[in-house]
């Protein structure tokens, strides 16, 4: 099955209401960014036709992914394996400047649906760099959108993965130091590693502005305030979607007893239903709602029918399309605007 999973160290108290339930956090599932990214695709495939080519997952989402193959997507890992001369659209999690270059030498039409939030990122990297800054990048090794980042600047910036790495960190000048994040991270364990880099650099600056984006602070907030009357947490999301496995930390963390990442309600294994009384419900910023509604269908099925949402934050930001997208779209006298068809 593949699910991720934690545990709580305790028991916790038992609850008192032994009525079964549903706690489903709100807000929950598609952020602005991911809605632009996805809306992004199927325009493209209704203005341009199939196939359009895809850098990377659009959103580190299954589903999505599918269900914009099906309809003619063709998701590439590099831009040399793109035809020249066709379309190609960059992923949410943005790209380094040089995907840029390569694919203005291969001729391609690129469309950027980079996050806005994580474009701002970008721009605090570029800012920084020009000013001869040690820039330390908060984040996963790895992940797509530290390695956008970090090629905006790569003389510049140190990737810090986490607390533990903190000591390993070496910078020119202790009095010229900033810290950045990738947006998708814990806020809890993002502060503690800003607290200790700042234990070693005293004079160490913050970002302009908070890096860990809107949806993923307002998720986490959501689960930490259900947490602790949930016997159980199911977060629906996919593995690669670094918010989705925050989201089943943070609840663990938090008094949840125990915490499952589920792609589909038919991954939910019945064996952890036993002994529980609430079930705490989310969705990573990549996950489209029907799937959380598979979810609770499943659960109702089993005797979870009565669901009490707990909302910390109502949300009503919407991105543009990428600019490119929207000069097509507006000559062909096509709509600009849209919400995808999977929110």
């Amino acid at each position: 099955m593949g699910v991720v999973t934690a545990q709580s160290e305790t028991t916790g108290t038992p609850t008192a209401l032994k009525t079964k339930r549903v706690l489903l956090a709100a807000p929950r599932g598609y952020c602005a960014g991911v809605d632009r990214a996805v809306v992004a695709v199927e325009k493209a495939l209704d203005l341009y036709g199939p196939p359009v080519y895809v850098r990377k997952e659009i959103v580190h989402n299954k589903h999505v992914v599918q269900t914009l193959q099906a309809r003619g997507a063709i998701f590439v890992d590099e831009t040399d394996e793109v035809p020249e001369g066709q379309t190609v659209i960059f992923s949410a999690h943005g790209v380094a400047p040089v995907v840029h270059e390569e694919a203005a030498a291969r001729q391609l039409k690129t469309i950027d649906a980079t996050c806005p939030l994580v474009t701002k990122v970008h721009h605090e990297a570029k800012r920084f760099a020009a000013v001869d800054y040690d820039i330390l990048l908060i984040g996963h090794e790895g992940h797509e959108e530290v390695i956008g980042t970090s090629g905006e600047a790569p003389e510049h910036i140190h990737l810090v993965d986490g607390p533990g790495d903190v000591p390993n960190v070496v910078v020119r000048d202790p009095e010229k130091v900033v810290w950045l994040s990738q947006t998708t991270l814990s806020v809890d364990e993002t502060m503690e590693t800003v607290r200790r880099l700042r234990e070693r650099f005293p004079k160490l600056q913050d970002p302009p502005s908070d890096d860990i984006c809107y949806a993923t602070q307002n998720r986490q907030a959501a689960v930490k305030k259900l947490a602790p009357e949930a016997d159980l947490m199911i977060v629906v999301g996919s593995r690669n979607s670094s918010n989705s496995v925050r989201l089943v930390e943070v609840a663990v963390e938090h008094g949840a007893k125990a915490g499952y990442l589920v792609d589909y309600a038919a991954e939910i294994d019945e064996a952890w239903l036993e002994g529980v009384d609430s079930v705490g419900v989310t969705s990573g910023a990549s996950v489209p709602e029907l799937l959380v509604r598979d979810v609770l269908s499943w659960l109702a099925e089993r005797g979870y029918a009565d669901v009490q949402e707990v909302t910390t934050a109502e949300e009503s930001l919407v991105f543009s399309l990428p600019r490119e997208l929207r000069t097509d779209l507006k000559a062909a006298g096509m709509a600009t605007t849209g919400t995808s068809d999977h929110a």
